[in-house]
C-alpha cells in the first residue's frame, strides 16, 4: 500500500510540474527591500539548527524580509533569532498545507528555499504548487521543481553545515568558512534558571563539565553504570559537573547524579541550551546537543551511532571535538574503557590549557 501511495504521489507531482515548473536558470535573481524569502525546514531540532548559519548569512548580506516555515517539533531552534523576521508553524494535514499556500500568495513572497538535505514529499508539493517566482534548493531527485539549484555536496565527505551553506551560492554569496557558526538564542528566563542553579549548587568556580545523558532515541542511551563511571572520572579532577537530560530521562539523571554533582532539570530545550552555554566542556550522545555546543564554541566529546550509512557524522562545526563511533544500531557495545582511550587525552588537554590560561 505504501509503494502505491508513493507511486501515485510521484505521478501527481510530475503532472503538476508540467503546469507549475518555470525554470529560469539563465536569469539573474536580484533582491531589494521589497523582496520576501521563505525558507522551509521541517522535522527535527538538529535539522533546524544546522540551517541557522545560512539564515544568518542571508540576513546579513541580502536586502530582503526573511520568513521561516518550521513545525511544532523544531520551531524552538528558531525562537528569539533576529535573523528571522517572521516564524511560521506548519500544521499537518490538507488544511495546514493550503493555509501556507494562501499565506505565500497573500504576502506576495517571491522566493522559496528548500532547506532539506534530502527529498521531503510535503515540501516538494508546497514548492511545486506555491506562487513564488523563484524556487531554490539543492540538486537532488526533486530538482525539477526548482528554478535554481546548486550541487548537493557528498554527504560522506562534507559536513551538514557546509552542505547547507552551498545554498548561499544561489544568492551570489561566498561565506568565509571561519565565520560560519550555529546560532541559538535561549530566552532570558532560561539563562536566569541556569545561573540560579549554578550559584545554588557550586560555591567554588571550577572548570565546568556537562554530561548529557539523553539522545533522540533509547538506542543511544549509554547506560546508568557507564555514566556513573564517567562522573567518577571527572569528579577526580578539579571540576564542577552538571548532569543534563531531557525531561523524559529525569529519573535516569537522578540515579546518575550525587550530592556533589546535581542534575539540571531542564524543562525546555531553551533551558538545556542556556546551561550548555555556561559549560567549559560537554560529553553527549546527542547531535542536537552537539550543535548547541558549537553555537557557544564549547569543546565536545560525542558518542555516535552510525548504522548502515557512510554519511559524515553530525559533529559540532568550527569547535574543538573528539568522538567515538559505533556502526552497531545502539551504544550497548561501546565500553567505558573504549571511550576513555579517546576521551582522557582530549579532555585533559583542554582542561590543562584552560587552567594555564586562567592562571596567567
Amino acid at each position: 500500500m505504501k509503494k502505491i501511495e508513493i507511486f501515485l504521489k510521484n505521478i501527481l507531482l510530475r503532472i503538476l510540474l508540467i503546469f507549475k515548473n518555470r525554470q529560469n536558470d539563465a536569469q539573474e535573481v536580484s533582491f531589494n527591500e521589497k523582496s520576501k524569502i521563505l525558507f522551509i525546514r521541517l522535522n527535527r531540532i538538529g535539522d533546524a539548527l544546522v540551517t541557522t548559519p545560512l539564515l544568518h548569512e542571508i540576513k546579513l548580506k541580502v536586502n530582503a524580509k526573511i520568513y521561516v516555515l518550521a513545525d511544532r517539533k523544531n520551531k524552538v531552534a528558531y525562537l528569539n533569532n533576529s535573523d528571522i523576521d517572521e516564524l511560521l508553524i506548519f500544521n499537518k494535514g490538507l488544511r495546514g498545507f493550503f493555509e501556507i499556500l494562501s499565506f505565500i500568495k497573500k504576502e506576495n513572497i517571491n522566493t522559496t528555499v528548500d532547506l532539506h538535505d534530502d527529498v521531503s514529499t510535503t515540501v516538494s508539493f508546497l514548492i511545486a504548487l506555491c506562487s513564488t517566482k523563484n524556487k531554490f534548493g539543492l540538486e537532488k531527485d526533486n530538482k525539477i521543481i526548482f528554478t535554481k539549484t546548486v550541487r548537493r555536496l557528498n554527504a560522506s565527505k562534507f559536513h551538514i553545515v557546509e552542505r547547507m551553506m552551498e545554498l548561499a551560492k544561489l544568492f551570489n554569496l561566498k561565506p568565509e568558512k571561519a565565520s560560519v557558526k550555529i546560532h541559538f538564542y535561549p530566552d532570558s528566563n532560561s539563562f536566569r534558571k541556569a545561573e540560579d542553579f549554578i550559584s545554588a549548587n557550586f560555591v567554588q568556580k571550577r572548570f565546568f563539565v556537562g554530561i548529557n545523558i539523553s539522545a533522540g532515541s533509547p538506542a543511544r542511551f549509554w547506560g546508568v553504570e557507564n555514566f556513573k563511571k564517567l562522573l567518577e572520572y571527572f569528579s577526580a579532577l578539579d571540576t564542577n559537573i552538571v548532569i543534563l537530560s531531557s525531561p523524559e530521562d529525569f529519573e535516569f539523571a537522578k540515579q546518575i547524579s550525587n550530592a556533589k554533582n546535581k542534575y539540571f532539570p531542564s524543562e525546555t530545550f531553551s533551558d538545556f541550551g542556556a546551561m550548555i552555554s555556561k559549560l567549559d566542556f560537554l560529553f553527549t550522545p546527542d547531535t542536537a546537543a552537539v550543535h548547541l555546543a558549537s553555537a557557544f564554541y564549547t569543546p565536545t566529546f560525542g558518542v555516535y551511532v552510525r548504522y548502515k550509512t557512510k554519511d559524515m557524522i553530525w559533529s559540532p562545526y568550527n569547535t574543538k571535538f573528539e568522538c567515538i563511533i559505533t556502526e552497531d544500531d545502539n551504544l550497548s557495545s561501546v565500553t567505558f574503557e573504549e571511550v576513555m582511550l579517546k576521551l582522557k587525552p582530549f579532555f585533559e588537554g583542554i582542561f590543562l590549557e584552560n587552567n594555564v590560561y586562567k592562571q596567567n
